[in-house]
């Protein structure tokens, strides 16, 4: 059997929408983007949001929208799709690479205490493969030394930190809808904030520079962040299944921990107490180098992912640091299928290889 890393959980229902916005000749960003912002809104628990193109364009904006820019530094954990550290790259100021807690995949504090300067102005957090981050630390840290927030959130829709949803308790929050995330619009992102003036910011910045979308008049410079109603039409319907998702995804990786159990060498990375799961992937660490254990399930035809490549030694940042966590669980690590329609049938597959693979 083949078993892809990854694939939207999509069906009739989203086809459906999408002839409904053809049926009412509105296609452009309209009534069903307004309805999908508020719903997403009620989910996170947050007073307002705005829509960018992808999870990139959201980080974008809501650095944008704090005023981060030239001559400023940004922490960014190490461990992270590129996109963290290019959002910051994107707005002129420069990221400054953190390592991780081996554990739990996520920032390292004490790691964050080392790097403060002058110039450090935000921490950017990331909840990494469907759990939270510590936002208690976070916040706590960001409080000690009067920094700016911006959540990338983009893998944890739907996941909450000690029940407050991930992406609130910083100034932004940013999201991502790529056809890998827990709920999909092809593409697409959000920008979530419960501060009105850091809201208007983001309008003016992905409204042309204007408040009011009809008006010719432009105070500032802005630019077309906007998204269309056909991807709401379909990210209204995923909402609508994220329970099932999440139900889905937790049968999954219970499968995976039980079909596990007892096997020696290798770790199951799970969420701390206080946060929910919604599992983005299913990430192990082994204690033997990951390379030749992907190679034999790519041979059984079971696709998996590496973990993140350590930014500082992205030859585009080409930096000279030792991070030696995030490039131990790099070097150590896999991602499984987790997708909301993988089987039981498929996820025994994939561990009985997994525990082959260990006695190569």
């Amino acid at each position: 059997m083949k078993i892809n890393q990854s694939q939207p959980f999509l069906g009739m229902a989203e086809y459906e929408a999408i002839k409904v916005c053809f049926e009412n000749n509105w296609i452009t960003e309209g009534p069903k983007s307004k309805e999908f912002s508020d719903r997403l809104c009620k989910l996170m628990g947050c007073k307002y949001g705005v829509f960018a193109p992808n999870g990139t364009l959201a980080l974008y904006l809501g650095l944008r929208a704090l005023g981060i820019g030239p001559g400023d530094e940004v922490i960014v954990p190490d461990f992270t799709f590129i996109a963290s550290a290019n959002a910051v790259e994107m707005v002129g100021a420069k990221p400054v690479f953190a390592d991780i807690d081996r554990d739990t995949l996520h920032v390292d504090i004490e790691e964050c205490e080392k790097l403060i300067t002058k110039h450090t102005k935000a921490i950017m957090p990331v909840h990494i493969y469907g759990a939270a981050a510590n936002m208690d630390k976070i916040m706590t840290f960001a409080n000690k030394y009067n920094l700016k927030v911006i959540e990338d959130a983009a893998q944890a829709l739907g996941v909450y930190w000690n029940k407050k949803h991930c992406g609130t308790f910083g100034e932004v929050g940013c999201f991502s809808f790529f056809a890998d995330k827990t709920i999909t619009t092809g593409e697409g992102g959000f920008v979530c904030t419960d501060d009105e003036k850091i809201y208007n910011e983001l309008i003016y910045l992905r409204n042309q520079g204007r408040l009011n979308r009809g008006s010719f008049i432009h105070p500032r410079i802005g630019y077309n962040f906007r998204i269309t109603d056909i991807q709401s039409a379909i990210g209204l319907v995923q909402l609508d299944k994220l329970e099932l998702i999440e139900e889905n995804k937790l049968k999954i990786f219970d499968l995976y921990k039980k079909n596990l159990q007892g096997v020696d060498g290798l770790q199951i990375i799970v969420p701390e107490d206080k946060s929910n799961f919604i599992p983005f992937r299913i990430a192990i660490i082994f204690e033997k180098k990951s390379d030749k254990i992907s190679e034999y399930l790519i041979s059984k035809d079971i696709e998996t992912r590496t973990f993140f490549y350590p930014i500082h030694k992205q030859p585009c940042y080409n930096t000279d640091l030792v991070l030696k966590n995030s490039t131990y669980v790099y070097e150590h690590g896999l991602c499984f299928p987790a997708y909301a329609e993988l089987g039981e049938k498929e996820i025994i597959y994939i561990c009985n290889h997994i525990k082959k693979a260990l006695k190569l």
